[in-house]
């Protein structure tokens, strides 16, 4: 995006790139902004979608990796996961890939953050029919 972009055309410019992504929740989003704050819509759209999420320095899938990794860091913010949890699943993540991203965060975030994390994941499968999320059986500990 050059400088001399006006709001409007970084707004539609981000319309379009979360519609990319969203799978047709980007205007709930707005929608719950509308009435205390539409100026944080308009931003989360113009400027982290137009702006940021658009850079082609990294594909959609490589920045959604990084935004579970993000969220799941900060912990509490398990509604944004989720949101984030789908757009992941329509940016080509598969769920095991979500699942293995949000075990290998336990390593340094902690247990907590992965579990909750993991739990938010959980629910998208589950409203998307993507249950049980192929997994290693876990070690056989009756042979000797």
């Amino acid at each position: 995006m050059s400088e001399s972009t006006t709001r409007d055309e970084r707004f539609a410019r981000g319309l379009e790139v979360l519609g990319q992504v969203d799978g047709g929740t980007g205007p709930r989003v707005l929608d719950a902004l509308a009435d205390i704050s539409p100026e944080l819509g308009h931003q989360v759209v113009a400027w982290g979608f137009g702006e940021i999420y658009s850079r082609p320095q990294l594909p959609p899938r490589d920045r959604q990796l990084v935004t579970l990794g993000m969220l799941t860091a900060l912990g509490g913010c398990e509604p944004q996961l989720e949101v984030h949890v789908n757009f992941s699943l329509n940016a080509g993540l598969t769920p095991e890939e979500i699942v293995e991203a949000l075990l290998h965060s336990a390593g340094y975030c902690g247990f907590p953050k992965a579990l909750n994390a993991t739990l938010v994941a959980r629910k998208v499968f589950a409203e998307r029919g993507l249950l049980p999320v192929g997994q290693q059986p876990a070690p056989d500990t009756t042979s000797a």
